[in-house]
């Protein structure tokens, strides 16, 4: 849920040091030696005027160590999450590499701040900066990672392009709930869950139902009907995890509108219209379809899993025990969709929105329908036109 900012360009132009002065401290390593950054790193942190957000700094574009190709493609992996990017500019004749890049983020619909670095290392940063204002069609801020130059400068742009994403009216439950309102929880504790803590799309929906004032109550699938029995009136929202969609479809009272949490987080980590047309490829699978299973995180799977278990098990009890069906986790995730028929996702709650919306955009631009766990169990179980999600 934090904003994701990428920090890209080549080798050794400041990427690491212009990062390490936004956070005040050691983040990144530092060296003159080309190539230093390997993996992607990532650093969580707090920055004034922007808030929570994540900070990621990558290798250089022109990496050409044995290992450059693999630690490019990391780079370009970062790009997918990023919510605002930050080209860093070198001291080069040819910003043909920046260009791109820039026109590539902002094809997809992400922010840019190009930024010329290390700018008290050069005889003359006007010229210089006029020649990347010349090549990129844009003035670069002039940095000083060293000297603290343009740093807050670079705070104060960031904020006015992550303005201008337009995206803050996205949460998680939107206008379904208001204050006053009593939403029940439904929260299997089996052995998928995590030992000792609760899953995080429940943990995000309670705490925005608290800041929403509304009133929260949880429980398990086999406390429900004694919740409910025990209320003066029948609740706003029912939200349950998808694999006891159907028990509690069957237990929802009057009045009382019902969802799932990964209904929710397709619509706030993705496009619900779109995942909601792809569930309706399900009734045209047959044994000899393929069908990727992909999940954002990357967990050890349990003896109830239900994206490798409990979906694959519901797909082949209504297609055929031959369908074919494959699961991918965290990055793991096809460049070539076009062998599959359909992409069923979680719920994306450890993935950006940006980076949901690049595996839709991907899945339509190969013309393979995707949809998502919850939507998928909802119509496997006959229950999706009673299921309701955001839609302001």
């Amino acid at each position: 849920m934090r904003v994701h900012i990428g920090f890209f360009g080549r080798c050794n132009v400041g990427k690491s040091s212009l990062i390490n002065a936004l956070c005040g401290q050691e983040i990144a390593i530092v060296s003159e030696i080309a190539g230093t950054t390997t993996d992607a790193v990532v650093k969580n942190m707090e920055i004034g005027p922007i808030g929570p957000c994540v900070l990621i700094d990558t290798a250089g574009f022109d990496d050409v160590s044995p290992l450059g190709e693999k630690r490019r493609e990391q780079s370009r992996r970062a790009a997918q999450k990023c919510d605002l990017a930050v080209v860093v500019c070198g001291a080069t004749d040819d910003y043909s590499v920046e260009k791109e890049w820039i026109e590539r983020f902002e094809k997809r619909g992400v922010p840019v701040v190009a930024v010329l670095g290390k700018v008290d290392m050069l005889i003359d940063p006007e010229a210089r900066a006029t020649n990347v204002e010349q090549q990129l069609g844009r003035r670069p801020l002039l940095v000083s990672a060293s000297q603290k130059e343009g740093v807050d400068q670079l705070v104060e742009t960031m904020v006015e392009r992550l303005r201008e994403r337009g995206d803050d009216r996205f949460t998680i439950t939107g206008g379904l709930v208001e204050a006053g309102d009593v939403v029940v929880m439904v929260m299997p504790q089996d052995s998928s869950a995590p030992k000792g803590r609760i899953i995080l799309p429940q943990v995000q929906t309670l705490r925005e139902l608290l800041d929403k004032r509304c009133v929260a109550l949880c429980c398990q699938p086999e406390e429900l009907e004694g919740l409910l029995a025990g209320l003066k009136s029948a609740p706003k929202l029912i939200i349950t995890d998808s694999q006891v969609f159907g028990y509690v479809a069957e237990r929802v009272p009057q009045g009382s509108m019902l969802t799932s949490f990964s209904v929710l987080m397709a619509c706030y980590k993705g496009d619900a219209e779109v995942f909601m047309a792809g569930a309706a490829t399900i009734d045209r699978l047959t044994e000899s379809s393929r069908v990727l299973i992909a999940e954002a995180c990357s967990h050890a799977p349990a003896t109830e899993d239900i994206g490798r278990v409990k979906l694959p098990m519901m797909l082949r009890r209504r297609v055929g025990q031959g369908l074919d069906v494959t699961v991918v986790g965290g990055n793991d995730f096809p460049e070539d969709l076009t062998p599959y028929d359909l992409i069923i996702h979680c719920g994306a709650c450890m993935f950006t929105r940006r980076h949901v919306i690049e595996r839709l955009a991907r899945a339509e631009e190969q013309g393979v329908p995707m949809t998502n766990y919850g939507i998928a169990i909802a119509h496997l179980q006959g229950i999706l036109p009673r299921v309701v999600w955001p839609r302001d």
